[in-house]
């Protein structure tokens, strides 16, 4: 059980998804749980092959958001090395007067994060789930059907989702000092594939959202 975003920390222990509900639930409510059942799943070495594999240069996995929590409470003490996932979850985020400065620390240290990616791969694998070349057809037309579902519409859909563009996204976030949004939009002009990196973040998260909702809304007017 993960803290952060998502529903599968909620359910009572005992619960058996099945894998997809796993993966639905990592892209549309960015379930921190559901990643890393995923991730013990499929393994991260084997996601990282994948990606070696299709030439993936930049894109890599590096741990489980558990991995990530503990370290919020390593950087408020060492001797918090030793803490098990379940101590990590109930004990939630450490609430000392330093503890945002640390946060905005460790999100900008790029050698203790879940992993690393570029704008310009994201939008390749995107394509590549698009045009089905990593997969056949009908489960490539499966993943762009989740990433519809998503939840979160603060960003890239913020002001186009009501100008009839559909869009099949992913946020990740670090609030209020990193808001991402990758996605493909699907209007008259399109598609079109867009990724947005935020990163260290020192302005209004409600700007930093809104802007990125400003720059899917400017690409559509453009191009439609």
């Amino acid at each position: 059980m993960r803290r952060g975003s998502g529903l599968v920390q909620t359910f009572s222990p005992g619960l058996q998804p099945t894998l997809r509900a796993l993966v639905t639930q990592m892209i549309i409510t960015s379930d921190n749980t559901a990643t890393d059942m995923v991730i013990e799943a499929v393994g991260l070495n084997r996601v990282n092959g994948l990606l070696e594999a299709e030439g993936y240069v930049d894109t890599r996995l590096k741990m489980t958001t558990g991995d990530l929590f503990r370290e919020v409470w390593v950087r408020a003490d060492l001797a918090n090395v030793s803490m098990t996932d379940r101590e990590v979850f109930e004990g939630g985020f450490p609430g000392d007067e330093d503890a945002s400065a640390r946060s905005f620390v460790l999100e900008g240290d790029s050698t203790v994060w879940l992993g690393r990616t570029t704008a310009r791969e994201m939008s390749r694998l995107l394509e590549q789930v698009f045009g089905a070349e990593l997969a056949d057809e009908a489960a490539s037309e499966q993943m762009i059907d989740i990433l519809r579902g998503q939840f979160y519409t603060s960003r890239l859909p913020q002001r186009v989702r009501f100008q009839g563009v559909g869009i099949a996204h992913k946020t990740g976030d670090w609030p209020p000092i990193a808001g991402n949004d990758v996605g493909i939009l699907f209007y008259d002009g399109g598609p079109t594939v867009i990724s947005v990196f935020t990163n260290q973040n020192t302005g209004d998260f409600f700007d930093l959202e809104a802007t990125l909702g400003l720059i899917a809304q400017d690409i559509v007017e453009a191009w439609r």
